[in-house]
C-alpha cells in the first residue's frame, strides 16, 4: 500500500498558473510548457483569472487545490506583496511581487522582473551595464522592480526620470543608501546615456515619453519593456536618433525562467523559446 502511495506521489503533476485580470493575453503558459518539456519537469501551468476584488480568495482556492506557485501580473502585484509571508530582498526593494511559491504554510514572494531585464541586456543583447550611464524612464511599479538588479550590475550612474519629480523622489527614498541613483523630471534630461530603458506605459498608447532626443547617442541601447509584432513608438523614436533599439520580449522570457528556477530548482534554456515567441508574434 505504501509503495503505491509513493509511486502516485512521484507521478503527481504539480500545478502552477499566472493570475491576473485580464489574463487571456498572457504568454506565460506557452513559455512554461516549453520550459517543462525541455527540463522534463512534471507540471501543468494555466491561466488563473481573478475578480478585481477577489485576488485573496482566488489564491487561497488555488493553494487548497494543491497549487505550488503563481506568477502574478496586473493589477495584483501589490496585493501579492502584502500576502507573502516571506519576501526576497528584490521583492522588498520593488515593493511588489510577481512570483509566489507555496511551501507548506509559507508563501514566498519574489520579483523576477529586474533579473529578466538585466539578463536580456547583458547576456542576450551582449551589452554590459557595468560602468555605464543608465537612464530609467518612469517611477511606477515597472521601474521599482528593476532598480535593485540594475544597481547590482554596478553602473556608473542610474538616473530615474519621471513626469513628476515627487514620484521619482518617493522612489529614490526607497533606495536612499544607493549613491549611484539620481532622480529628475523628464523635462530636465539633457545628457546622453549609454542605456535608456522605457518603463513608462507610453507604448501602450503608441506614444513616446516627452524626452529630449539628446539622451540617445550612436551606441545607446534604447530598451522598451513593452513588446509587440512591430517596434514601439519609443523604439522608432530612438532609432531615428541613432540608437540601437530592443523590445521587452526577452525580458518576458528571462523573468519567466527565473520564476521557473525558483519553483523547480532547474534553470531552463531560453534562446529557443525566445526565438519561437518572436516568430509567432
Amino acid at each position: 500500500m505504501s509503495a503505491i502511495s509513493t509511486t502516485a506521489a512521484k507521478t503527481e503533476t504539480d500545478q502552477y498558473a499566472v493570475i491576473g485580470n485580464p489574463i487571456e493575453h498572457s504568454k506565460s503558459p506557452e513559455i512554461h510548457a516549453r520550459f517543462a518539456a525541455q527540463t522534463q519537469q512534471n507540471l501543468q501551468y494555466d491561466r488563473l483569472p481573478a475578480p478585481l476584488d477577489g485576488f485573496l480568495a482566488t489564491v487561497q482556492g488555488f493553494v487548497r487545490s494543491g497549487g505550488k506557485g503563481l506568477n502574478v501580473t496586473v493589477p495584483f502585484k501589490l496585493e501579492a506583496y502584502a500576502l507573502a509571508t516571506t519576501l526576497t530582498e528584490r521583492a522588498r526593494a520593488a515593493g511588489a511581487v510577481n512570483t509566489l511559491k507555496f511551501d507548506g504554510g509559507n508563501m514566498l514572494g519574489d520579483n523576477t522582473d529586474g533579473v529578466g531585464l538585466v539578463t536580456d541586456i547583458v547576456r542576450n543583447a551582449g551589452i554590459a551595464i557595468a560602468n555605464k550611464s543608465v537612464l530609467l524612464l518612469g517611477a511606477g511599479g515597472a521601474a521599482r522592480g528593476v532598480i535593485l538588479p540594475l544597481l547590482g550590475e554596478q553602473p556608473a550612474r542610474l538616473v530615474v526620470a519621471n513626469r513628476t519629480h515627487a514620484k521619482a523622489l518617493d522612489l529614490a527614498r526607497r533606495f536612499s543608501a544607493q549613491p549611484r541613483l539620481k532622480v529628475c523630471e523628464l523635462a530636465e534630461l539633457e545628457d546622453t546615456f549609454d542605456i535608456v530603458i522605457n518603463a513608462t506605459a507610453a507604448s501602450l498608447a503608441s506614444e513616446v515619453p516627452p524626452i529630449s532626443p539628446r539622451v540617445f547617442g550612436a551606441q545607446t541601447l534604447a530598451y522598451d519593456m513593452m513588446y509587440g509584432k512591430e517596434p514601439t513608438a519609443f523604439m522608432r523614436f530612438a532609432k531615428q536618433h541613432g540608437a540601437i533599439a530592443r523590445d521587452g520580449l526577452g525580458m518576458l522570457v528571462e523573468q519567466a525562467a527565473e520564476s521557473f528556477y525558483l519553483w523547480r530548482g532547474v534553470r531552463p534554456e531560453t534562446a529557443a523559446v525566445f526565438a519561437e515567441l518572436r516568430e509567432r508574434l
